[in-house]
């Protein structure tokens, strides 16, 4: 069923959810600033001190000491904001107001958790009051359709009206990619596929392999090509380049006939069958296995459940971008509540499907100024449409999830912190302790993560029970991953002298004796480039032999189904 404006419910739902949780908050304001009279009088006498710089300075705003805004706020750009008097007042107004409406927050007598959520919501409801984002506040807009004799504006209406029939927002020239041709194009071949997975072998590009093979499993909320995007920027091809033999779960995006599946089904008919395959059709004794985001966490449980069982079938765990403790979950816990999930548990608990399009709006909230407002500027007010860029065509590509699997995860997860606790949860039918997880494992955090906040990725190296080397990576949870060894941009941060000594998560997390992230930091170097090249110098010891690479992937038992990337990949969430 769709509303009056053609956007689909699951939106619609997503967006008056959002606006629900902003107006409860916003509600405690006034009697939560009474208990902090000091700091609000401090803020009103700030933004009375920016009005009057402001008025005062009208007549000369472009030597305004705001009016070089470009390093500070990007919105801003358009010379017109500085030079001309209007736009001049226009934009340090509202920052003023923005500005008095943050500090609000922070008088308020709430805790730092309530805090940092109505300051989230607040965040909100500032960015979309910009005045770039409206047609009669924008200087840019207003010149495009003067000069296009208001086709910039008949264009923007065509766009909008077509994005409000597919209900979300265009961020990419989706023509110019296609799955299999020029994105999620490394030559390998599908080797088994059950309801929930296919696994994909790739071909080999060095003349010998590693014995172990390296079995990736990313988030099942969005498609695996995020790791095999092009040739230039694979972390795919890259391990393949290495003389790995690299094995991606992909997994199936949900429909009704998954309405009933289990976060145990991921582990046990999902993680482990694909270590159980990647060993039979390789012959290894063991497997290396790499986890992204929620993967990382599916892999870290399922490797609990391995070890619970007394099995030992694989040799090392790279984390990326992962949490594993969730007490600090960054932006994402501001959606997070008890009623919220109750709500979750009553609707798609038993059995349902949650709707891809709305954890990708949600996604979206978290950056809007990134990935909402500018689309809407350009696409809608100025009547343009988006350049291709494959990491966006990646993010629109969304994925449905199982309701028992996700309200499970939410509420052991990120409500309750249970995984943190040795024997708190049973999985699979066993009590799982992520000491027992003591395999050496390679932690990746990345600095300006908003979705696993850095810290938060810190914490997993008191929870394993093996060696531990962490690594801090620039920029944030995609970029930061997505840094590929052909440039070797950017930087990370090291202690070389760390390494959790399998604690099991009792004491410190390094042999410096820092028990804390801030700790570990200052102890820490840096180091140029990407971390690929660190993370493939720390893989190799634990690869085994090296073995002639085979020319044919799967086995007698495990054939070829057909070329990678696969069916799944390519089925699209309604």
């Amino acid at each position: 069923m769709r509303n009056h404006f053609n956007i689909p419910d699951e939106v619609a739902h997503g967006v008056s959810r959002s606006a629900q949780d902003f107006l409860n908050a916003l509600a405690g304001i006034p009697k939560a600033t009474a208990v902090a009279p000091a700091i609000l009088h401090e803020a009103g006498s700030r933004y009375w001190q920016r009005q009057w710089a402001m008025w005062t300075r009208l007549p000369g705003a472009s030597t305004d000491e705001n009016a070089q805004p470009a390093s500070r706020d990007p919105r801003f750009l358009a010379q017109e904001w500085s030079s001309n008097g209007w736009y001049s007042m226009l934009r340090q107004s509202y920052l003023a107001n923005a500005g008095l409406l943050e500090d609000m927050v922070g008088a308020t007598g709430y805790s730092e958790s309530d805090k940092h959520r109505l300051r989230f919501f607040m965040r909100q409801f500032i960015d979309a009051a910009s005045p770039t984002n409206y047609l009669t506040t924008n200087p840019e807009v207003i010149q495009a359709a003067i000069e296009s004799n208001g086709e910039s504006l008949r264009t923007g209406m065509t766009n909008l009206f077509g994005d409000l029939s597919r209900g979300t927002i265009t961020i990419t020239d989706e023509s110019a990619f296609e799955v299999g041709r020029n994105v999620a194009a490394s030559p390998g071949a599908v080797v088994f596929e059950n309801d929930l997975f296919q696994l994909i072998q790739y071909a080999p590009l060095t003349t010998h392999v590693a014995k172990r093979p390296l079995l990736i499993v990313p988030p099942c909320i969005n498609k695996f090509y995020i790791l095999d995007l092009q040739p230039e920027n694979s972390f795919v091809r890259f391990a393949v380049e290495q003389g790995q033999t690299v094995f991606m779960i992909s997994w199936r995006n949900p429909d009704a006939e998954m309405a009933q599946t289990t976060w145990d089904q991921y582990l046990e008919s999902g993680v482990m069958k694909a270590i159980d395959t990647a060993l039979a059709i390789s012959g290894a004794d063991k497997v290396n296995t790499v986890g992204w985001c929620v993967g990382g966490t599916i892999l870290s449980s399922a490797l609990a459940v391995i070890r619970a069982r007394e099995e030992d079938k694989v040799a090392s765990l790279t984390l990326l971008t992962t949490m594993l403790d969730f007490t600090d979950p960054g932006d994402l816990g501001v959606f997070i509540d008890e009623q919220t999930v109750l709500q979750r548990d009553l609707a798609i608990g038993h059995s349902g499907i949650y709707p891809g399009r709305e954890l990708g709006f949600v996604f979206q909230m978290l950056r809007a100024n990134d990935l909402i407002w500018p689309y809407v500027i350009n696409n809608y007010l100025k009547g343009k449409n988006p350049a291709a860029f494959d990491l966006l065509y990646w993010n629109a590509d969304s994925t449905n999830l199982p309701g028992p699997m996700y309200t499970w995860y939410l509420r052991n997860m990120y409500l309750e912190n249970n995984l943190r606790v040795p024997g708190k949860l049973t999985m699979c039918g066993t009590p799982v302790d992520l000491g027992r997880v003591d395999m050496p494992a390679y932690v990746l955090a990345t600095q300006e993560d908003h979705i696993v906040p850095w810290k938060s990725a810190w914490c997993s190296t008191r929870l394993l029970g093996g060696d531990v080397r962490f690594v801090l990576g620039a920029s944030g949870h995609i970029a930061g991953v997505i840094n590929p060894a052909t440039k070797n941009r950017r930087c990370y941060w090291v202690d070389d002298n760390s390494g959790n000594s399998g604690n099991g998560g009792n004491g410190g997390a390094d042999g410096t004796g820092s028990d804390d992230a801030e700790g570990w930091l200052a102890n820490a170097h840096k180091a140029s480039g990407t971390w690929w090249n660190d993370w493939n110098a720390w893989l190799q010891p634990h690869s085994g032999d090296r073995v002639k690479a085979r020319a044919n992937p799967g086995n007698r038992t495990f054939r070829p189904i057909e070329p990678a990337p696969g069916r799944y990949v390519k089925v699209r969430a309604d």
